[in-house]
């Protein structure tokens, strides 16, 4: 065993002997707000995804004996809010805009770390298509995965071309049946993830925007949540997963991982290349980053404002008292990690150190 998996392991053991806390269940569940791929199901693009890839999760709860569950949902984040609403998943890999909904709805959850972040949206069309941008769209039949967190960025991107969704003819498609519209010209254009690019290397379809290059207001986040009943019952279980996670984030922040770390993707389904596409040289440690910084709580505030601004939600939704740090925080200084990861106001810009 591992010096810090020894450390790991003590404070497991000494949290769980403090009078009160509940007894350590016997399986932890993390849903993952998309569809995995293959047997177990996996998925890529994110430091949960690592550590789920890589069982860091698994190998620092086994001396609890604690089993690990990664539930997948094909109805992305909609269905994984219905599964906390049923406590049915404990842990949630979730995108903004599903969990300000979720927040929105009653739902009581702490967001712990981010886990992908800066993450653009594509537009893309058929081979053969006419369109060249997203100003082309009006009257169009457009593809959007409507609850999940392109469809924000989507109707931001929109409203930026002076457009809103009632100018298209929208069809709310999941990402599998989105990619196989888009390629048998059922739909006139589609808004969608990474998995665009394997369409575009077959020339099935044609990629004409992505939105991060108009600057992070067009960028989606995502996280780890946890239920709060579960997380008062069960800190150091919490307390183990963030760590596991921010470990994953370190290794795939390093450029000398690139190889290995999409090698370890591909194992998703979508192919070395695509991962290739999504992630220039460079990129790997600020969109790898768990932080939670001025810019991380600035774009969940932004992301409910507009939810409201477009009547997705009725009644406003606050971040403050949403984010729970002091799990990262820890996990940071356990790992030594305080300075490792540049920390970025709300505009995007980088805080000095």
């Amino acid at each position: 065993m591992t010096l810090l998996k020894r450390i790991l392991s003590a404070a497991f053991v000494a949290l769980f002997a403090t009078p009160g806390l509940a007894a350590e269940p016997s399986v932890v569940r993390i849903g993952v707000a998309q569809q995995g791929t293959g047997d177990p199901p996996t998925f890529g693009g994110s430091p949960a995804a690592t550590a789920q890839l890589q069982h860091r999760v698994e190998d620092a709860l086994q001396p609890a004996h604690v089993k690990v569950e990664w539930i997948f949902f094909k109805g992305a984040g909609p269905a994984v809010n219905e599964a906390l609403a049923n406590k049915q998943v404990d842990f949630a890999y979730q995108g903004d805009l599903p969990s300000v909904l979720g927040r929105a709805n009653g739902l009581k959850t702490h967001l712990l770390l981010a886990s992908n972040v800066r993450t653009g949206v594509y537009l893309a069309v058929p081979a053969d298509s006419d369109i060249k941008s997203v100003k082309d769209l009006k009257g169009k039949r457009v593809g959007l995965f409507r609850g999940t967190n392109l469809q924000l960025v989507a109707d931001n991107v929109l409203k930026e071309n002076n457009l809103a969704e009632r100018d298209l003819r929208i069809i709310n498609l999941d990402t599998a049946a989105a990619l196989a519209a888009v390629a048998s010209k059922g739909v006139d254009a589609v808004f969608s993830d990474y998995s665009l690019f394997k369409l575009q290397q077959q020339g099935l379809a044609r990629i004409v925007y992505a939105s991060r290059d108009d600057g992070v207001q067009f960028t989606r986040q995502a996280h780890l949540l946890v239920l709060d009943e579960f997380e008062s019952a069960h800190p150091a279980i919490v307390q183990t997963v963030v760590t596991s996670v921010v470990q994953a984030a370190q290794w795939q922040s390093d450029e000398a991982n690139r190889a290995a770390l999409f090698a370890l993707w591909a194992k998703s389904g979508v192919p070395v290349e695509s991962w290739q596409s999504e992630f220039k040289p460079g990129q790997l440690k600020e969109r790898s980053s768990p932080l939670i910084d001025p810019f991380l709580r600035a774009r969940y505030q932004a992301v409910a404002d507009d939810a409201l601004r477009l009547n997705l939600i009725r009644q406003p939704v606050s971040v403050d008292g949403w984010f729970e740090p002091k799990y990262l925080d820890q996990a940071l200084k356990t790992l030594k990690l305080e300075s490792y990861w540049p920390r970025f106001d709300a505009s995007g810009k980088p805080l000095a150190s």
